[in-house]
Parts: C-alpha cells; structure tokens; sequence
C-alpha cells in the first residue's frame, strides 16, 4: 500500500516547472513563516519589552487583519494572476521583515512597541495573499489526475518547512547566539530568493489538463478579461456547499486553535517551566516532522476511510493532545525541565498523529469544490474560521498566561502547594474540553455535514 503511495506520485511527471516552482517557493516562505510566527510572542516581550497582555493584543491586531484580508486576498489573486500575486506577497513581506529587524536591533528607537506592531500588522495582507496563492496554484497547475498527489505534495513541503522554521529559531538563539530579531533577517534573503524562483520558474497561469481529460468549460483564467474581485466574491458566497463547509470548520476550531497555543501559549509555557535553555524550536519541530513521516506511512491507510469521519476522529485525536499536559508532571518525572520535555513531546505526538489523518484531505476537499477561476476566493473564504480562532487565541493568550502561566510559575510547581485551579494544567484542562466539545457536536450533526456529500 504505501508502495503504491508513492507510485501515486508519479503522475507528478506531468506536472509543468509552474508547480514545481511555487512549491519551492511554499518550501521557503513556510521555513519563514512558521519561523516568525513561533518566534513572534518570545521576540515582542524579550527583544521589544512588551509584557505578555500588550504582546498578545499585538499578535491579535495581525491575526485579526489576516482573517480580514483573507476575505479579499483570494478575490485579488484570482484578479492579478499567480504570478503577480506572488511578487507582489513576497517583495511586500521581505521590506516588512527588514523593518522588524531594525526595529528589533534599535533598543534606542521610540515607540518600538507601536513600530512593530504596526510591521505586522502591515504584513498581514500578503501574508494571506500567499496562502491563496498556494492553494490556487496546487490545483491551476496540477491535471485532475494528479490533484490529489499535488496537494499531499504541498502538505508536505509545507511540514518541511515548518520543521525548518523550528530549528532556525534556535539556530539563531542557541547555537550562534544572536537576538530573535535575526530569524527575520532570514526571512529578507529568503524573500529575495522566492522572487528569482518565480521569475524563471512561473510563467504559464492556464489550468493544466492531462491525457485524456477534457479541457476546461469556457476562458481559461489566464485568457481574456479577469471578473473584478467583488464580482468573484458575490458568487461565491451564494454556494450553499461552502457554507456548510465553514460550519464544519467552524465546529472543529477549538481543534484548528491548538496550532495557534503552538507560537501563542507553548513558547513562554515552555520557558517558564523547562526554564530559559528549553529547545523551544526543536520541540516545535516535533509536529511537522512527524507530519511529514506520517503523510508517507499512514495516509495510505487514512485514504481508505470516509471523509467525515476522517476530519471528526482525527481532530478528536489532536484534541487529546492537550489532556497529556493535565496529568500532574510528577508522573513523568521528579525533575520539572525533563517532565515537561516528556510531556511536550507526548503531547506533539498525539497531536501529529490526529493531524495526519484530517488535515490534508480538508484542503483536497475545499479544492477539489472550488468553481473555475474561484479557486482563491473559495480557498480563501475557507480558511477564514482558522483564523478567526487565531485571533480569538492571540487577544486572551496574554491573558491565560498570566491566569495561569506566569513568570516563575515553575519554581512554584516545585516548591509544592500550589492549587490546580492557578497551574498551568488548569489551563490546558479547559481547552481541552473546548476542543474536544466540538468534535462531539459535529459528530452529532453528522446527518446534515454528509447530506448530499461525495465521499
């Protein structure tokens, strides 16, 4: 079975350099990306002096205008092309990233609270843009055939680089020991090399049709006149299918909210009870390297269930993950630095573990719907109560950490005495149950999700 995975991707080979070049580009910009994004809380309190409240309004002011954008970002990638877009995304963010750095390296500059905040906020919108980018292009330049294998591809460049934006966060501050505002700096070349790559690899934006399929009804995207983005978005949002889509996700966002604990609540969680050499990247790493590992071995096996039970079971299983980091860490050991390096890394492994098995066949779906030349509109449309849970998360992360998670919290976990209800367990107790009450809830209207769905 996992022979034919890979044989499965053989019909990659038809695939246009087009395809291949975004990829590399999803490959860098998601090293980049998840860098940034896991470094972003740390990088506001340590290197700006933002305290943990100040700091998770600020990353909320960014997921709050993502989630805003994503509404038109899709709308203007169908409008501008593939590759106009992905200039436009990529030349935008490597100016605001070279800002941050400078803002990061001046501890003399006014205001650098504000100046940074309004970088990031400044960056949302192309931010956005890339994703739409991504996901139009995964089915623009793959044939019918190779749809499917196309978008496990992505997955997996994606979760590749995610591993690397991880370990490039303690690159840069544990093994060369410089400031966090140096992950950025990365991201400016990175930027720069993504420009090259789309200038000689993305030429052709016409919807690829292989052997034996039938070419598109009517104009190509690329060919003749471009529908303006407000007429786009007013015929997609007339597609019942798509908002029974966004109830779906919206049930399983307590699920969806977890990856945003990973930069948002998991960082200082972590420096606040392993202490201020945890690996904080490495174990951030943990999960999309076992994505990676697991789109290889197990998606196979997961092909071979329906769709909705895919996307309820395997959140089900990621919501789990949190319930690992109620248990009293006593149980995993007397040391508190190597408890919560045991538990973290249980915790990623349930986590991966449930992502593997919905997370890639969720995008393949919403793809796989989208109406010709909506591709980014819809795709965009779908992604909007993940973000909206982002945003929720960023404006109380603040305020959960110092609920329950404050700044010498773990040497008073081993000083003893302390209640539950002021422990961090305490917090991953109710996201837990928020997380887990949903998947219940979709599961209970499993009737109306499936009704009239091709599984």
């Amino acid at each position: 079975m996992i022979l034919q995975y890979f044989r499965d991707f053989g019909v990659l080979r038809e695939a246009r350099r087009e395809y291949w070049g975004i990829q590399i580009v999803n490959l860098l910009d998601c090293t980049i990306y998840f860098g940034l994004l896991n470094i972003a809380s740390v990088f506001l309190s340590e290197d700006i002096g933002l305290d943990d409240k100040t700091a998770g309004y600020s990353i909320s002011l960014f997921t709050a205008a993502t989630t805003i954008f994503l509404f038109f970002s899709g709308t203007v990638t169908d409008w501008l092309g593939i590759r106009k877009s992905t200039y436009l995304a990529m030349i935008a963010q490597g100016v605001l990233r070279l800002g941050l750095v400078v803002v990061g390296l001046m501890p003399d500059l006014p205001y650098r609270g504000w100046l940074a905040t309004g970088l990031l906020f400044l960056m949302a919108p192309f931010m956005a843009m890339i994703q739409t980018v991504f996901q139009c292009a995964n089915k623009r330049f793959t044939s019918e055939k190779a749809r499917s294998a196309g978008f496990s591809l992505w997955y997996l460049f994606m979760n590749i680089g995610a591993a690397g934006g991880g370990f490039l966060i303690d690159i840069v501050r544990k093994a060369m020991g410089l400031p966090n505002a140096h992950v950025f700096s990365v991201g400016v070349g990175l930027a720069v090399i993504c420009c090259v790559i789309t200038f000689f690899m993305v030429r052709n934006e016409e919807q690829m049709v292989g052997p034996g399929e039938a070419p598109s009804v009517g104009k190509s995207p690329a060919e003749g006149p471009r529908k303006k983005p407000w007429e786009i978005a007013a015929a997609v949002v007339r597609e019942p299918a798509l908002w029974k889509l966004l109830t779906l996700i919206a049930m399983l966002l307590g699920v969806r909210a977890i990856f945003s604990y990973l930069y948002l609540l998991f960082p200082k969680y972590w420096l606040r009870t392993i202490g201020e050499d945890a690996a904080m990247g490495t174990l951030q790493a943990i999960n999309p390297i076992l994505i990676v590992v697991g789109i290889v071995a197990f998606i196979p096996l997961v092909n071979r269930f329906r769709l909705f039970s895919m996307l309820v079971y395997g959140s089900m299983i990621s919501a789990v993950s949190l319930v690992v980091l109620v248990v009293p860490w006593q149980w995993f050991s007397p040391d508190i630095a190597r408890a919560h390096y045991l538990m973290a890394i249980l915790s990623m492994i349930i986590l991966s573990i449930g992502e593997v098995v919905w997370s890639p066949k969720l995008y393949e779906y919403t793809g796989a719907i989208a109406p010709e030349g909506q591709e980014g509109t819809y795709l965009g449309l779908s992604m909007v109560p993940w973000f909206l849970a982002k945003t929720v998360v960023s404006v109380v992360s603040g305020h959960l950490l110092v609920r329950w998670c404050p700044e010498g919290i773990g040497e008073r976990m081993v000083a003893g005495g302390l209640p539950f209800w002021q422990s961090p367990a305490a917090m991953w107790l109710v996201l837990s149950v928020y997380a887990l009450g949903g998947c219940f809830l979709a599961l209970l209207l499993r009737g109306w999700f499936t009704r009239g769905l091709k599984e």
